[in-house]
């Protein structure tokens, strides 16, 4: 393999800096800012490339539902607030189009599909009828025959017994409730619509109706948390005794309205620092192990490994196909990254002519898509040499030799003939230290 990682640019020091504000969270490579309106023609000759009966790679399905009720503070993924009914009506339309226009591609002829996940915004916002319209609409285009897991994020307020039944028995397996935090002030002070009250009733509406796996999605570091106000919320949604809990750290991107608010000085939204983002971090897994759960990943504590899985983040960081649809959505095809247009209007007029509504895209090389694959592991706590050697035929340890150093020298990670492991500290900067195995190009670049 031709390599220009062993000029890595910033093995020296690769965790420098870490600002207040600014995207932290690393969900792929290269970064956002390289991929480019130009490469946009690889994806749509990928597309045009028959598919092989062998092809093995699985394939998921992500829907983005960028609507909400109101955005909150910290939020930096495209959503529209108060959007009327007809307009989440056009919108159904209009994903429905663009998924008919991917299932025709010749690459998709003979691929089934393995997972599905439905993100927001809030997908739960969409009533009854438009889920019943969205959902037999996809699988009518693309039977789930093989789909081993389908995920919906739901927010409290917006979650009710029928649209759960409905919700089940249309095929979603796995419920993701956006709790952030069980605390009233925490939650006002982050722009949340809901209240604890609100958590409850739907987690108990959710329970109820029976789905595989409940996951609870909170935040460390929040406006108004405070140590004793995060740890308590952490215990009570020990209490409720979900399958998972993922806890992430709150970054600040710039186009959150938390950053606006930041800017214009308003003290009462003062966050947390990172060292006590992670400190928070830290006790509540030493709290969810206590309790009888498995760290699975830097963010994401499981009661049972083996049957409480997340088939959507394993698979994507192991190489698979993802079709993302909506608009904004990302996609991974064949080792090309793509995104679409995040302009309502202009997804909508681009469907409305019957053209792809792609903005920009990626086409990696070879080393790319092993650093890509290599540091996603390094999420999950670990990468396997032999799956490496065997998929890549390159050894990681040869291949990252200084950056591992000198992850290895400052207790970050840990290495064996087997695998490359982080330790405990290690998983809780995981994201900072990811840039030491960037190709020197990708250094020190703006992230999106």
């Amino acid at each position: 393999m031709t390599t220009e990682s062993t000029q890595f640019a910033a093995c020296t020091n690769p965790i420098c800096s870490e600002p207040d504000t600014g995207n932290y969270f690393v969900s792929t490579y290269p970064p956002f800012s390289t991929w480019t309106a130009d490469q946009i023609p690889a994806v749509q000759q990928w597309l045009e490339t028959p598919a092989s009966s062998a092809r093995n790679t699985p394939l998921g399905l992500y829907v983005h539902i960028p609507f909400c009720i109101r955005r909150c503070h910290y939020c930096y993924y495209l959503s529209y607030a108060n959007r009327s009914a007809d307009d989440m009506d056009d919108y159904v339309d209009c994903v429905l189009q663009e998924f008919s226009l991917y299932r025709a591609a010749p690459a998709f002829s003979k691929r089934e599909l393995s997972f599905a996940y439905f993100g927001g915004g809030t997908p739960s916002l969409l009533s009854e009828p438009q889920l019943v319209r969205f959902l037999t609409g996809i699988q009518n285009l693309w039977p789930w025959r093989y789909v081993e897991e389908a995920t919906f994020e739901c927010a409290p307020q917006s979650v009710t017994a029928p649209k759960l039944r409905l919700l089940h028995d249309m095929g979603i397996t796995r419920i993701s409730l956006g709790v952030q935090d069980l605390n009233d002030e925490v939650l006002r002070m982050s722009g949340r619509v809901h209240l604890v009250e609100d958590v409850m009733r739907a987690h108990d509406a959710i329970r109820h109706v029976g789905f595989d796996v409940v996951n609870l999605d909170m935040i460390a570091g929040l406006s108004g948390q405070t140590d004793t106000s995060f740890l308590s919320s952490i215990e009570r949604a020990i209490e409720m005794l979900p399958d998972c809990v993922t806890i992430y750290p709150l970054e600040i991107p710039h186009n959150t309205p938390l950053y606006r608010l930041l800017q214009a000085e308003i003290r009462e939204v003062r966050p947390a620092s990172w060292e006590l983002k992670r400190a928070r971090l830290a006790s509540a897994f030493e709290r969810l192990e206590a309790a009888g759960y498995t760290l699975r990943s830097a963010y994401a504590a499981v009661k049972d490994p083996r049957q409480h899985l997340f088939i959507y983040q394993d698979l994507q960081y192991q190489g698979a196909d993802l079709l993302g649809i909506g608009a904004s959505a990302f996609s991974y095809l064949g080792g090309i990254h793509s995104q679409n247009l995040s302009s309502l209007e202009e997804y909508n007029a681009r469907l409305c002519a019957q053209s792809l509504p792609l903005s920009r895209a990626y086409v990696l090389t070879d080393e790319e898509r092993l650093i890509r694959e290599f540091i996603l592991h390094l999420k999950l706590g670990s990468a396997d040499v032999e799956y490496f050697r065997t998929k890549f035929n390159t050894d990681i340890r040869e291949q990252f030799a200084e950056p591992l150093a000198y992850l290895q020298s400052n207790g970050w990670l840990s290495m064996d003939d087997q695998s490359v492991h982080m330790t405990r500290q290690g998983l809780l900067h995981v994201d900072r230290l990811l840039s030491a195995f960037y190709l020197p190009r990708h250094q020190r670049l703006r992230y999106t």
